[in-house]
């Protein structure tokens, strides 16, 4: 493997928070006067931020109205439903016991993310979790992956990384960095979706990934 450190989205790749996601939507856009989105409605929604999320169920004018009663109600209730994708642990546990580096990269509010990752216990075998609100940028803008970057060892060099996400988003920011990207449909895209944005790797999910790079403990 050419690669000693990974950075791995969250929704969609490390964890499955959709149902928790969806539950928020749908609390907050009746209380607008608008029907609550379907669940597909919102994962198709998703990936490139909470704010633009937000814009494709209501006005411009509106999104900021609509954030302050989403996020009260994600904070309290995010944790309810969150879990491990399959095989999540197991690939986090075998980078960190290679030496390798290993981190969240996500548009996901990063605060938030941190607090998913201490609750589900994987917080130890993370370098970083860099999230949306720690700076001013999300994937693909260039600027978020040289900060991702600052937060890891010094010198890390870009062909070193192998971003895993799930999303254009993820593909965008990988190509934008020089990094190798594995992608996983486990999330809210397609293979054809992630192909078509620039992927060449494409798995099923995690596991997928980790037979094909022959990690230990990976399902045969």
């Amino acid at each position: 493997m050419c690669y000693s450190t990974f950075l791995f989205d969250l929704d969609g790749t490390l964890i499955e928070h959709l149902p928790a996601i969806h539950r928020c939507y749908a609390h907050t856009m009746p209380q607008l006067g608008y029907p609550a989105p379907t669940y597909e409605e919102v994962k198709n929604a998703i990936g490139g931020g909470l704010p633009r999320a937000m814009g494709k169920f209501v006005p411009a004018n509106r999104v900021d109205e609509a954030l302050v009663i989403y996020r009260k109600y994600w904070h309290e209730t995010m944790l309810d439903g969150v879990s491990l994708m399959p095989g999540a642990e197991m690939i986090l546990r075998d980078f960190k016991s290679r030496g390798y580096q290993t981190a969240v990269f996500t548009n996901k509010h990063g605060p938030s993310s941190r607090r998913i990752c201490d609750h589900l216990a994987v917080t130890p075998w993370l370098d970083a979790v860099v999230g949306a609100d720690d700076t001013e940028w999300l994937k693909p803008e260039p600027a978020f992956n040289d900060y991702m970057l600052e937060q890891l060892v010094p010198g890390t060099s870009p062909e070193s990384v192998c971003l895993v996400g799930d999303s254009p988003y993820d593909v965008g920011a990988a190509l934008a960095g020089g990094w190798g990207f594995a992608g996983v449909t486990t999330g809210t895209h397609t293979e054809a979706q992630l192909r078509e944005a620039g992927a060449e790797a494409v798995f099923a999910n995690l596991p997928a990934i980790a037979r094909h790079w022959g990690l230990d403990g990976a399902v045969q």
